[in-house]
């Protein structure tokens, strides 16, 4: 699993020049009001932003998508905006268009040193079509924007498993480099899969059980974890796998959740000799709504986290490690009293001395960042981290890897 080079912004000429930033500020949005829930990616992306016209000083004109046409949280960007705004400590322009004359307007006015973000990227029918960057480049969205900009920057890692025109399109028409927090999570790939330090622990859980079984079949592939920590619907799935009877209520909720014809490919990975954890205890909702304890067995209740002795045997696994990769939470972490056994292994990666890359979506909302440090990684990818994880190539890198070929010889 290596990773190509890539360009950097210290390989293209962006000083005072205007430029095409794809950046992903798509965040969680309350249905019902309209509002932000959580604005972690705006922050991030913010300071970013903030260190690139620093040093720089060019006209930045950024694009992201917010949602999926026909999805609740499908807007227009103008809240986003006022929050860049806020956290960059200088206006962010806002223009509700994509690419109609308006928006081209704003974006040949704009002067170095300022910043205009566009409206929803995904208003534009061609930004939800997977191609590939050959057919990109030539989409109405590319043919229009393109000629405005003297470079393009792909600061979106989230995004970097699409294939749309707005990561893998400009690229090929463009002098194109990846932005800070781009090169910042290719770093910690590197860290976590190019070095030779062991012990490897891989800490997977959440819901995507038929893209994390794709994920451990390429680590055990590769030879690239020591042992791997199963928790969620994850470890149940490697629990039924092995005989293990954890009750009516569950083995339904397996069944709803379409996971028992994933049972036999769970067999084969045990079969095939993979270092595979699960966990020999829970936490489990009992008919009176409590949350008790339960040891392999004994189940009787639905299971909501990780027990305490799961918790305690994975969290010395932890703080031996060396490299620690840790994608989705070990339980229900919208009920407070399941989220336990996720705090706990994230705790256990505080205080470990190796190298910690934590996967983005849920788990990421319960990383404590006052005890984030130069050792420890968080990811704004989820989808995107998945798929490096499973060894498939992303769209964005390749993209970047090709647009070198063409304008940095």
């Amino acid at each position: 699993m290596t990773l190509p080079k890539i360009p950097t912004l210290d390989k293209i000429e962006i000083r005072d020049r205007r430029i095409f930033m794809r950046i992903d500020i798509n965040v969680p949005i309350d249905p019902e009001t309209g509002e932000i829930i959580n604005d972690r990616r705006i922050r991030i992306h913010a300071k970013t932003i903030k260190e690139v016209l620093e040093k720089y000083n060019p006209a930045i004109v950024l694009g992201s998508h917010q949602g999926r046409p026909g999805e609740p949280d499908f807007t227009t960007l103008e809240k986003h905006a006022e929050l860049l705004s806020k956290y960059i400590g200088q206006e962010v322009k806002f223009i509700d268009d994509v690419i109609g004359p308006a928006a081209r307007n704003a974006i040949r006015e704009l002067k170095p040193g300022e910043i205009l973000l566009l409206d929803n990227l995904r208003l534009v029918s061609e930004e939800v079509i997977e191609a590939t960057p050959e057919k990109q480049a030539i989409t109405i969205f590319v043919r229009r924007l393109a000629p405005l900009f003297d470079a393009y920057v792909n600061d979106a890692f989230a995004t970097a498993h699409r294939s749309q025109p707005s990561i893998v399109g400009f690229p090929l028409v463009l002098p194109s480099a990846a932005g800070p927090l781009f090169e910042k999570e290719i770093n910690a790939l590197r860290k976590a899969f190019e070095s030779f330090e062991s012990p490897r622990i891989f800490v997977l859980g959440g819901t995507k059980v038929r893209d994390l079984l794709r994920v451990i079949e390429n680590l055990v592939r590769n030879k690239l974890a020591d042992r791997i920590l199963t928790t969620g619907l994850l470890a149940q799935t490697f629990l039924v796998a092995k005989g293990i009877n954890l009750g009516t209520r569950n083995m339904r909720y397996l069944e709803e959740k379409g996971i028992l014809p994933l049972i036999p490919r769970a067999r084969h990975i045990l079969l095939s000799g993979a270092p595979i954890e699960t966990p020999i205890d829970f936490k489990v909702k009992t008919d009176e709504n409590e949350i008790v304890n339960k040891g392999i067995g004994e189940i009787d209740g639905l299971i909501v986290d990780i027990g305490e002795n799961t918790a305690r045997m994975y969290t010395e696994f932890i703080k031996e490690a060396k490299i620690i990769v840790m994608r989705g939470p070990a339980g229900i972490i919208e009920d407070e009293r399941s989220k336990i056994g996720t705090l706990k292994l994230l705790e256990a990666a505080y205080e470990s001395k190796g190298f910690v890359l934590i996967g983005g979506g849920h788990l990421a909302s319960l990383v404590d960042e006052s005890k984030v440090n130069q050792r420890i990684h968080v990811s704004t990818g989820g989808n995107a981290l998945l798929l490096f994880l499973s060894g498939e190539t992303l769209p964005a890198l390749k993209a970047l890897e090709l647009s070198a070929e063409m304008f940095l010889k």
